[in-house]
């Protein structure tokens, strides 16, 4: 929803802190503004209107001396403002509101209240919380410059040559001085033996249909983004059913190399079968080589397959945003939840699948919500996940590790999920795509992508710079020249030691081939196991 900067500390140049916010200004094209406080701390939003358009402007000033920033929506803020809220005097009709009089009304002990997607910082006098949601599905970073001031900022670019040292402001907590980090979210499903549910699949799909409508809170139009997999078709249907009961329509979104790429055939039929308004973006490989520089600017990772991924959803955010949608559902998070990368099949034993499942949920701020949200918003355009909701994860996480294993059910991946939408009397997508097997977004656009990508990288580094590689990079040193190629360019832009270790790895357990494009795995039905020569990809 926008991109928020706060300075915690006397003395630092407003005019500068303007220029330093401005670099989010693709997180925010609607509005811009900056509050300096009584005690000299510094708040500043760039905004993407998207609730309360008219009123809705940060930052907000509580009922006494508390001021306050957000980057998200708080999809509970009615409810709060009708409850525990009533009585306090509201200025706008801005779901962000509700955050600074929590904060009046709680101190410190509010954060767990909020139902949505966050990052925020609010300041009372020389006392200030930084929290950020459950998984990390907004942006959050901190540091501290030479003069001990305390930054937080959406992403690194405000504050990477402002701070001696800075980091990733870790999901499910807060921060006061007080306190320091305090871990609020602290689910059932985090500890691996309480995963004892019984299946119940109807409340699977209640649970997620009601995340979804949560999710289509908005003043202005909303989209689907569509690859025409299981996730992104579920979440599309549900929406689909959920807006025609208001009269109202569906935007869907695809985008491949061209009309015969595997995701962009599936959506097709997806959104034939749902009715939806469709839209279907194609990108050359020569273009995807292009703009690498300026999206790993954007991106602020080195990662592989988050930078694989993200170029096609960095093209088709701007198709989306440029015909005047700021709002998308997307569909990470299924796969971690429901064990659904081919490698699941791998997994030694029920009690490693679970865990697994527990461990790449806790990391998805860490790749693909990090994608989902910098790809998107480098265009103004905000992604919204129903995946992730609390509530549903609460019902998802607790099912019997066995339920989940696609041993289970003859090597079927996510079996439980499509089972679930599988009602013949009022289906929910057609079969041929409920029962499709499991692409990665950088596959599905066209296999041609990575392998290309994979053969432009290599023209680019010679053997030698490979062989210096432990030098040049010493943190998680880069053992492809696919990932050289990524480090070198993100280096140029974050050359600091707190930027490279705020990256982390994605890599396929219990499969030789360690490179991150589902093709790796030997089940795929297009496997192709000599993809980056069988080699660790950083």
């Amino acid at each position: 929803m926008c991109g928020i900067l706060a300075i915690i500390g006397k003395g630092k140049d407003e005019q500068l802190v303007k220029q330093l916010s401005k670099r989010m200004s693709h997180r925010g094209p609607d509005e811009s503004d900056i509050h300096v406080t009584e005690n000299g701390h510094i708040l500043s939003h760039e905004r993407l209107s998207i609730i309360d358009l008219h009123s809705g402007k940060q930052p907000i000033q509580g009922t006494s001396s508390a001021w306050m920033i957000h980057n998200g929506e708080i999809y509970n803020h009615q409810a709060l403002r009708d409850g525990v809220l009533k009585g306090h005097t509201f200025k706008t009709k801005s779901d962000s509101e509700v955050i600074v009089h929590l904060y009046e009304e709680f101190g410190y002990d509010f954060v767990d209240m909020l139902d949505g997607d966050f990052a925020f910082v609010v300041i009372d006098g020389d006392n200030y919380i930084a929290g950020r949601d459950p998984l990390g599905v907004k942006p959050l970073y901190y540091g501290m410059d030479e003069r001990g001031r305390v930054y937080f900022a959406s992403e690194m670019k405000p504050i990477a040559d402002q701070c001696k040292t800075f980091s990733t402001f870790p999901p499910g907590h807060y921060y006061t001085p007080e306190t320091g980090f305090v871990k609020y979210y602290k689910p059932e499903y985090e500890d691996y033996t309480k995963a004892t549910k019984e299946l119940d699949l109807l409340e699977i799909r209640e649970a997620l249909t009601e995340a979804t409508r949560k999710r289509l809170m908005s003043d202005v139009p909303i989209g689907v983004l569509l690859s025409g997999g299981l996730d992104s078709s579920l979440t599309s249907s549900i929406a689909a059913r959920l807006l025609k009961e208001k009269g109202k329509d569906l935007h869907s979104f695809s985008i491949g190399l061209d009309a015969d790429a595997p995701d962009a055939k599936a959506a097709r039929k997806v959104a034939e079968f749902l009715g939806t308004k469709h839209h279907e973006v194609h990108f050359t490989i020569e273009q995807g080589i292009e703009i690498l520089d300026k999206l790993i600017w954007h991106l602020e990772t080195y990662d592989v397959t988050s930078v694989r991924a993200s170029t096609p959803m960095y093209f088709l955010s701007k198709a989306i945003t440029d015909l005047g949608i700021k709002v998308v559902l997307s569909g990470e998070g299924a796969d971690e939840i429901f064990g659904g990368y081919l490698y699941f099949r791998n997994a030694p034993t029920t009690e490693d699948f679970q865990k697994e499942t527990i461990e790449r949920v806790q990391k998805l701020f860490t790749a693909d919500l990090l994608r989902a949200d910098k790809s998107t918003m480098a265009h103004g355009l905000e992604a919204r996940v129903p995946f992730l909701d609390k509530a549903f994860l609460d019902v998802a996480m607790t099912i019997k590790g066995e339920e989940k294993q696609p041993k289970t059910y003859d090597g079927k991946e996510k079996y439980i999920l499509r089972k679930a939408f599988d009602t013949p009397d009022n289906p929910y997508l057609p079969d041929e795509v409920l029962w499709r097997q499991k692409e990665q977004f950088s596959d599905g656009v066209g296999y041609s992508w990575i392998d290309t990508l994979i053969e432009f990288c290599a023209s680019q580094v010679t053997d030698e710079q490979m062989e210096s590689a432990a030098q040049l990079f010493p943190y998680n040193t880069p053992a492809t020249k696919e990932a050289f190629y990524y480090r070198t360019i993100f280096n140029k832009y974050y050359p600091q030691v707190s930027a490279a270790q705020t990256v982390r790895k994605w890599i396929p357990k219990w499969q030789e081939n360690q490179d991150p494009s589902g093709r790796a795995n030997a089940a795929h039905v297009q496997a192709d196991t000599e993809i980056a020569k069988a080699t660790v990809s950083i």
